[in-house]
C-alpha cells in the first residue's frame, strides 16, 4: 500500500482516513518505550516470541503461567497481528482482516479466563443472508423451522435434505476436534536423551490410539463419508447434497474463503468443513459471531492474560534476523534498531517464508528444508475492504428490520454477487486467467448492527472480504491508485444491485489488496492463513514434511503461527500446543 497523509482523498468520491491516534484507545495502545527496549536488552528470557498476533500472544501466556520469563516482539505499532481494530477514519474502528470469531477453542477460552479480560461475544440474529436479483433472498440460522421454510422456497427437497447435512458435518466436527487438538505425531530429529525418546515414541503411540479410537466410533460408513468429503472439491460434495443453487452457493462460500481454489478445486471440501468446525463454550457449532470493539478485543483480552501471568510485550520491534552461533545454538534475535534480545528459545509467529527465509540465516537451514519451504503455496485471492458508511445498508429483496432499523438479516454473513455455483466458478477463472473478478464474490459483514461501540451513532462500518483478486494482476498494478480505486468502485457498484443507494452512502474506506496484507500484516502472499489449507499442507505436511511438531531444523526454534498444525483462522490452537511443546522440551534432563 502506497504511503498516505491523514485524510489524504483518492481520486473517485471514495476517501481513505489513516488514524494513528496515541488517544490511549485499547487498539492503539503502545507497549514499547525507551525504558522497556532496556528492558529487553538487560536479561537473557526464558522464551521471545515474534509477532504479537494471537497465537503469539496465547503462547506467550502458556508460557509464563508455566514459570517462564517471556518477552513478545511487534513490528507494528499495534498488536494482533491479523486481529486487529484499527481506527482508520475518526470515529470509524474497523476489524482490519480477520472480521468475525468462531474458530477460538473454548478451553483456551476458560484457561485464559478471557471473558474476565475483556472478551464479549455478540451472537449474530442468525447466521447467513443471500439476497438474489430476482427479488428472493435466503436467510437462515434463525432456527431450524425458519431454516425450513427458507429453504422451502427453493427446494422442498432441499429443505429435508439440510438438517441431515448439518448433524454429518458435526459429526465430522467431533473427530476433527480430536485432530484439531492434538500435536502431530512426528518423529523427533534432535539428538535427545533415551528416555525422551522413548517418551516421544510412547506419545505418538498413543496419538493413534486414540485416533482408531475415534475412526471406529464414527463407523467405516461416515468414515468413507468424512475421507470423501476431505478430497473431493466442493461442488461434488453440495451437488450430492442439494439441488438448488442459491442454496449451494451459500454453503460454498466457507470452502473458498481466503483461498485461490475454485469450488471444482479437489479438496477443497475439507476447507468447507474447516469453517463450520468452531464451537461456542456451550457448544453451539457454527455460530460466527462479531466481538464487542472489533477483533483487536481478542487480542487485548489475550495480552491482558498474558501480562498478568508476567509476560514482557513490546511493539514497534521489528525482528530482522534470528542469532545463531556457529555451532547451529540459538541465542536470540536482532531487531531492525540493531537491539540484541538473547534466549535460547524463539517461537515464531511469522509465516514459515517469512521466518526460514527471511529471518534465519539460509546457511543454518538444511536445503530439501528450505526448497520445501520456498514451494510451499501462499497465493490468496483476498482483498479487505473496510468501509464506513452514513447509513444502514437496504437489500431490496428483504426487509424484516426492527424499529432500529437493523434486521436479523444485517447482523450476519452476507453473500453478495454468488447466487449460483457458476458465478464462484467464473469469479475463481477470472483470477487464474490474471484478472480481478469481474463480478467478485463478497462476504460483507456489518458489525455495527450490533456493536454501537464501534462508529458513531446513525453510521456503520461495513466489513467486505472479497475474491478473487490476484497477487499480480496483469492489466494492472495494485500500486496504482487509480486501478485500486476502480476494483473498489466494482465492488461498490455490485453491492447497489442487491442494496441501492449503497455507494452513495459511503464515507470513506480502506482496502488491503494480497500484497497490502503481505505488507501491512506480514501474511506471505496475502494469504490469510499463512499458507494453502490443501490435504499437501495440512497435518504431518503442515508446514512441510518432517516438521510438522512445531519444532524446526534449529533447536530453540518454533513456529506458533498459522503456518503450523492445524491451520488458519483465529483458533489459537497453534500456539496452544507449540506452548505445551516448549515446556516439555526444556524439562528434558
Amino acid at each position: 500500500m502506497q504511503k498516505r497523509t491523514t485524510r489524504q482523498r483518492f481520486p473517485l468520491k471514495y476517501s481513505i482516513y489513516r488514524s494513528r491516534k496515541r488517544d490511549g484507545a485499547m487498539w492503539n495502545r503502545s507497549f514499547t518505550s525507551n525504558a522497556t527496549r532496556g528492558v529487553l536488552k538487560e536479561k537473557k528470557w526464558d522464551a521471545l516470541i515474534v509477532g504479537a498476533g494471537h497465537n503469539g500472544l496465547i503462547a506467550a501466556a502458556y508460557l509464563a503461567r508455566g514459570g517462564l520469563s517471556v518477552a513478545v516482539l511487534e513490528r507494528r505499532h499495534v498488536i494482533g497481528g491479523a486481529a486487529v481494530t484499527e481506527e482508520l477514519i475518526p470515529g470509524f474502528k474497523f476489524s482490519r482482516c480477520s472480521y468475525l470469531l468462531s474458530l477460538l477453542r473454548p478451553s483456551i477460552i476458560r484457561d485464559l479466563e478471557l471473558r474476565r479480560h475483556g472478551l464479549k461475544l455478540l451472537k449474530p440474529m442468525a447466521t447467513s443472508f443471500t439476497p438474489c436479483l430476482d427479488g428472493r433472498y435466503l436467510l437462515l440460522g434463525m432456527n431450524e423451522e425458519h431454516d425450513y421454510l427458507e429453504i422451502s422456497k427453493f427446494s422442498k427437497r432441499d429443505a429435508d435434505a439440510y438438517p441431515r447435512y448439518e448433524r454429518q458435518l458435526h459429526k465430522y466436527c467431533k473427530f476433527m476436534d480430536f485432530i484439531l487438538d492434538s500435536r502431530t505425531p512426528e518423529a523427533l530429529h534432535w539428538g535427545s536423551s533415551s528416555n525422551y525418546r522413548l517418551r516421544d515414541k510412547v506419545q505418538n503411540s498413543i496419538f493413534w490410539a486414540r485416533c482408531l479410537r475415534h475412526a471406529l466410533s464414527l463407523g467405516q460408513k461416515d468414515l468413507v463419508e468424512l475421507m470423501d468429503l476431505l478430497v473431493s472439491p466442493t461442488s461434488k460434495v453440495l451437488n450430492e447434497w442439494f439441488e438448488s443453487d442459491v442454496l449451494k452457493a451459500t454453503l460454498a462460500g466457507d470452502a473458498i474463503i481466503g483461498t485461490m481454489a475454485s469450488i471444482h478445486t479437489s479438496g477443497s471440501g475439507y476447507v468447507l468443513l474447516h469453517h463450520v468446525m468452531g464451537e461456542t463454550i456451550h457448544g453451539d457449532r457454527n455460530i460466527w459471531s462479531h466481538v464487542e470493539g472489533g477483533m483487536g478485543s481478542v487480542s487485548m483480552a489475550i495480552s491482558n492474560a498474558a501480562k498478568e501471568a508476567g509476560v514482557h510485550i513490546a511493539t514497534n520491534a521489528e525482528v530482522s534476523e534470528l542469532m545463531i552461533e556457529d555451532s547451529g545454538r540459538l541465542k536470540g534475535v536482532l531487531l531492525s534498531d540493531g537491539t540484541q534480545v538473547h534466549s535460547s528459545v524463539v517461537l515464531s509467529n511469522a509465516t514459515p517464508y517469512k521466518t526460514f527465509v527471511e529471518m534465519v540465516p539460509q546457511t543454518s537451514l538444511p536445503d530439501d528444508f528450505l526448497r520445501a519451504i520456498e514451494c510451499s503455496d501462499y497465493t490468496s485471492g483476498t482483498t479487505k475492504i473496510n468501509v464506513a458508511v452514513d447509513k444502514l445498508p437496504q437489500f431490496q429483496s428483504c426487509n424484516l428490520n426492527s424499529q432500529e432499523g437493523v434486521g436479523p438479516q444485517h447482523t450476519t454473513t452476507i453473500h453478495i454477487g454468488a447466487e449460483r455455483m457458476e458465478d464462484i466458478g467464473i469469479a475463481c477463472q477470472d483470477a487464474w486467467n490474471g484478472f480481478p473478478s469481474k463480478r467478485p464474490v463478497i462476504e460483507m459483514t456489518i458489525p455495527s448492527a450490533l456493536d454501537k461501540t464501534v462508529s458513531p451513532p446513525g453510521k456503520h462500518v461495513v466489513s467486505l472480504f472479497t475474491q478473487y483478486t490476484p497477487y499480480k494482476p496483469l492489466d494492472g498494478s495494485w500500486e496504482d491508485v487509480t486501478y485500486r480505486d476502480l476494483y473498489a468502485k466494482m465492488c461498490f457498484n455490485l453491492i447497489d444491485e442487491y442494496a441501492p443507494g449503497f455507494s452513495s452512502s459511503i464515507i470513506g474506506y480502506d482496502m488491503l489488496t494480497p500484497p497490502d496484507l503481505e505488507r501491512e500484516i506480514g501474511l506471505t502472499g496475502g494469504n490469510i492463513f499463512h499458507g494453502a489449507m490443501g490435504l499437501d499442507s495440512l497435518f504431518l505436511m503442515r508446514p512441510v514434511k518432517g516438521w510438522s511438531n512445531h519444532r524446526t531444523p534449529i533447536k530453540g526454534l518454533y513456529l506458533c503461527g498459522s503456518g503450523s498444525h492445524p491451520g488458519g483462522g483465529v483458533m489459537g490452537v497453534p500456539g496452544h500446543n507449540a506452548a505445551c511443546l516448549v515446556l516439555e522440551d526444556l524439562r528434558e534432563p
